[in-house]
């Protein structure tokens, strides 16, 4: 940042306008703050310029020791340490810190900050805080690696948040997102108690003025201890030239009064900024506020900048990774773009063509209407303007567009017959689609009334304040906000750059689908026609199929219950073969889908009783529905008079073939009841044995073993294919959710039907609650309330009572049975997560609480949340 002169410095104020805190040069204010002190050398260490607190820890004035050589002060072993930091700097902007120095040769301690300032050695010095170490900067790397898991940047801003409130103690920490034109939103923020919360708030420009905003970009971090505190001139206030020392790399440099005021008027009584670089420009600030004095020592503030500097680093990994997924989703949708273009363009001209895969264009640039102008004629759907609106659009398109993307969020701004259709459409994006003649691809939206929600009346007043006439910051921070009208959302960068590549990729598809249409069109009546007798033939055998079935049903029922019973488990096993089948788009399926996918829905806790063996073979669709019907009566057979009607039979299914030979399906019972040839073959038996040959032209055998039924079926290889072990994955996720025990379905049951909507975490450990928090969002409960005290937590109990609680008996100073107290008053079921062994002398209202003992994971508190459910503590709130 470019230095003013002596007399910019001396009118700085001048007339008062719009720009004048941008022109206030807060890098020449001529003052530090007063929990440091500042020397300035020249290059031969004579002092050139000490604050007027020196004297505090050197003993002697500042008009004592201007002149003298910095060596009458400075221990000699502390000058040649501070030469040595000197010899490191790496730039302009670069500043070294040296912790711990003996300074003055007494014994006493500094941490202390050297850099240079035009042709100054500017030396900031603090007494060094005894209690300090190096901790601080191991608790930044537990940060860090903690923030390293936030998978997204929405996560991730979040927790840095609440990570760096963790390690700073301010009361307010807010992520803070600069936009192009200088303004910003509050896109992350933790907060401790009853004040108003900025999240989501807008800051015009004004508010961080741009010579602030290259300062913060030079600076990592910005330090204001106390804002009441009176600043400390640094003497003399000008060299023998003439012009102020520039303090912009200053930590101590004092502040704005102006910056100072409008702090005040936000009731801030401390603050720190965190600087977010990204790709050498100020990205944004974790901005911290404190509503009193309160300081970080020179250490911490240290510790810090490194994690600044990291954070920087990490956020712009994450937004890289960000990109990249969007450039990935992007490029799937494309490619689907270009082979539904390139293969399902038969039979289509070219505008019908494009309007065919209008869905998969609005997907990859969204839209909510879309027009296509080939040769002509156009094509419109969704919000759009009219047939004859939209050739006049092309005709100012041909003017505008020259063959390059056009994009505007107000079309009757530049076009003004577009108010006509603005109910419909005020945004668009024309993609030329070819030279000559002019054809285009364009995406409209519609009028988006948005309301900026700024944090306070986004313009300043003019107002004789406590620092003269000058701009006043405003004195209210209460949300105030603006409606935009006319206006389509913007059509971002990114959005541009893909409809850029879809352009030049269409202009090729172009040229394909033109010399295609003409066999398209032959081609497409015919393969309708295949496709309508293709369903017909199936409908009628499927329709043919459940007749047979409900009148051999019905013939061997003995009574309705029992009809209705054996009709019904037939078809839904037919149904669940279809389902199988469908998931696939009717494409072969994997056999031991069907065989396990059986035995989960009809034998319930018994499946684990069924042992299937066998390599990854898929069955054709016809195939797969027909030995549904076999494998069902096998299984039900089997309840309910073979090996799996008792406790200690087993069922053991194998195959073998497949890979262009027959495959063969052994089942073999053991272990149950004596079989004894039936007397008469029921429809059961009949499906077993005649399905297969009839309908697949294979083989099924049935042999009545005494020591258990075996059936050996044969399919052709005609409707055998290998598979692998992911076509299997279908049917063990469908297992999975069947083994959750009732309590965890009905829990998941009572959370999807909205009867759990808030749990309230009491943790003193912000990571341990942050760990707890994102079990019960997988969970799918949005309302999580962390407290790491009692009074928060009974503050929190009181404005929303929560449905169920997780507290840690140890606070550190406290415990939470208070608020196991005001809970168990409420009736809301919780349960403790503690280091207490089970003996633990814990209130005799409470020892019969479910705990769970720390560390502990996912299924500890799985099992804690099945406990609640099991004793009937829990509390369902409607």
């Amino acid at each position: 940042m470019s230095s003013l002169t002596s007399e910019e410095v001396e009118n700085w104020q001048g007339p008062v306008d719009l720009d004048n805190c941008d022109r206030e040069p807060i890098h020449l204010l001529g003052g530090i703050q007063d929990f440091g002190f500042l020397l300035a050398a020249s290059s031969d260490w004579i002092i050139q310029h000490a604050s007027a607190n020196a004297e505090r820890w050197l003993g002697r004035p500042a008009s004592d020791i201007l002149g003298l050589p910095l060596t009458d002060l400075v221990d000699g072993e502390a000058l040649h340490a501070i030469r040595n930091r000197l010899q490191g700097l790496s730039g302009p902007d670069s500043v070294e810190r040296i912790f711990g120095i003996d300074l003055l040769g007494d014994g006493r301690s500094f941490d202390a900050a050297v850099h240079i300032s035009g042709r100054s050695v500017i030396l900031e010095c603090e007494p060094r805080d005894p209690a300090e170490d190096d901790t601080e900067f191991w608790r930044v790397q537990t940060v860090l690696s903690r923030l390293r898991s936030s998978r997204t940047v929405p996560a991730f801003l979040r927790d840095a948040a609440r990570l760096v409130q963790s390690i700073t103690g301010f009361d307010r920490v807010m992520v803070y997102r600069f936009d192009e034109d200088g303004s910003g939103e509050v896109v992350s923020e933790a907060l401790r108690g009853a004040h108003e919360r900025y999240l989501g708030l807008r800051y015009p420009a004004s508010d961080i003025p741009k010579q602030a905003r290259a300062l913060y970009r030079r600076n990592w971090l910005r330090s204001i201890a106390d804002v009441a505190a009176e600043p400390v001139p640094v003497e003399p206030p000008r060299n023998p030239e003439g012009a102020p020392l520039d303090l912009s790399m200053s930590m101590l440099r004092s502040v704005s009064p102006i910056h100072l005021e409008y702090l005040r008027n936000m009731g801030v009584g401390a603050s720190l900024s965190v600087s977010i670089i990204q790709g050498g420009e100020l990205w944004g600030l974790i901005a911290c506020h404190h509503y009193a004095p309160h300081g970080l020592s020179f250490r911490r503030r240290a510790a810090l900048e490194l994690f600044g500097e990291t954070f920087s680093l990490l956020l712009e990994a994450r937004l890289r990774d960000e990109e990249a997924e969007r450039e990935r989703d992007a490029r799937a949708v494309h490619d689907r773009l270009m082979r539904n273009l390139a293969l399902g363009g038969e039979g289509l001209t070219n505008s019908e063509a494009l309007a065919s895969i209008a869905q998969e264009i609005e997907g990859l640039v969204p839209a909510d209407g879309i027009g296509i102008w080939i040769d002509g004629a156009c094509s419109l759907q969704g919000a759009a303007p009219e047939p004859d609106q939209f050739a006049d659009l092309v005709r100012f398109l041909n003017r505008a567009a020259n063959s390059q993307i056009y994009a505007v969020r107000d079309i009757a701004a530049v076009h003004p017959p577009a108010r006509g259709f603005a109910e419909d459409a005020v945004g668009l994006l024309a993609i030329p689609i070819s030279r000559t003649p002019r054809d285009y691809l364009v995406l409209f939206r519609r009028e988006v009334i948005h309301t900026v929600t700024w944090g306070g009346k986004p313009d300043k007043t003019m107002a004789s304040g406590p620092n003269g006439p000058r701009l006043t910051p405003r004195k209210s921070f209460e949300a105030w906000r603006e409606t935009v009208q006319g206006q389509s959302q913007p059509w971002t960068p990114a959005e541009r750059s893909l409809a850029e590549g879809l352009r030049i990729t269409l202009l090729e598809v172009m040229l394909r689908l033109t010399d295609r249409v003409e066999r398209g069109r032959r081609t497409a009546q015919e393969r309708q026609e295949v496709v309508i007798a293709e369903l017909n033939h199936r409908v009628r055998n499927l329709l043919s199929l459940i007749r047979g079935l409900v009148r051999q049903s019905a013939e061997r029922a003995t009574d309705l219950h029992a009809f209705v019973e054996i009709l019904d488990n037939r078809i839904q096993a037919l149904a669940r073969a279809q389902d199988l089948i469908t998931d696939r788009n009717w494409k072969a399926a994997p056999l031991r889908s069907l065989i396990t996918a059986e035995a989960a829905a009809y034998l319930g806790q018994k499946a684990d009783r069924v042992k299937v063996d066998g390599p990854p073979v898929l069955l054709q669709p016809e195939a797969f529905s027909t030995l549904a019907l076999v494998v069902h009566e096998l299984t039900t057979n089997s309840a309910k008079y073979g090996a799996l009607c008792d406790t200690s039979g087993r069922v053991e299914v194998a195959w073998h073939g497949g890979d262009s030979r027959p495959l063969v399906v052994e089942w073999r019972e053991f272990d149950g009841p004596k079989v004894r040839p039936p007397e008469r073959r029921g429809f059961g038996s009949m499906i077993v044995e005649r399905a297969i040959p009839h309908q697949l032209s294979g083989a099924a055998e049935l042999d009545f073993h005494p020591d258990g039924l075996r059936a050996s079926l044969t399919l052709p290889e005609q409707y055998v294919a290998m598979g692998s072990s992911d076509d299997e994955s279908g049917a063990e996720a469908r297992l999975a959710r069947r083994d959750e025990s009732p309590s965890v379905a009905r829990m998941r049951r009572m959370i999807a039907e909205g009867l759990w909507q808030r749990v309230l975490i009491v943790e003193d450990n912000m990571m341990v609650a942050m760990d707890i928090e994102s079990f019960f969002q997988s969970l799918g409960i949005r309302h999580v309330d962390m407290a790491g005290s009692v009074s928060e937590a009974l503050r929190l109990v009181g404005a929303n009572p929560p449905d169920v609680a997780v507290l840690d008996a140890n606070l550190g100073t406290e415990s939470s049975f208070a608020v196991a107290d005001r809970l168990g008053a409420l009736g809301v079921p919780f349960f403790f997560a503690t280091g207490y062994g089970e003996t633990d002398d814990f209130p005799v209202a409470h020892r019969g609480r479910p705990r769970v003992a720390k560390p502990y994971d996912q299924t500890t508190l799985w099992g804690a949340l099945e406990a609640l459910l099991g004793s009937g503590a829990a509390r369902p709130q409607a």
